[in-house]
């Protein structure tokens, strides 16, 4: 399995992609992409994002809750060394 795990968005929705897993959210429908990913910390992301109007901001992702929120394990969080960002 790779090492790394993808972050990616389309339109009012993101993803984050690891092996089989891949966890969709919503996002604000203004953001145009993620350009870079500053932190990842075991299920927690801060990334910037570029938003139309607003421009690059900084934003944070907490994984964790989204999958508590879904009943999901988060063991695999764990094993995920880095997340880049691919269109």
């Amino acid at each position: 399995m790779k090492e790394y795990a993808i972050l990616s968005s389309k339109g009012k929705y993101s993803s984050f992609s690891y092996g089989d897993y891949v966890i969709r959210f919503r996002t604000s429908e203004a953001l145009k992409r993620y350009t870079e990913v500053k932190t990842w910390d075991k299920g927690y992301l801060v990334v910037t994002a570029d938003y139309a109007q607003l421009g690059p901001t900084e934003e944070y992702i907490d994984l964790s809750s989204i999958l508590n929120e879904l009943l999901l394990e988060k063991d695999f969080l764990s094993t995920i060394q880095e997340v880049r960002i691919e269109y």
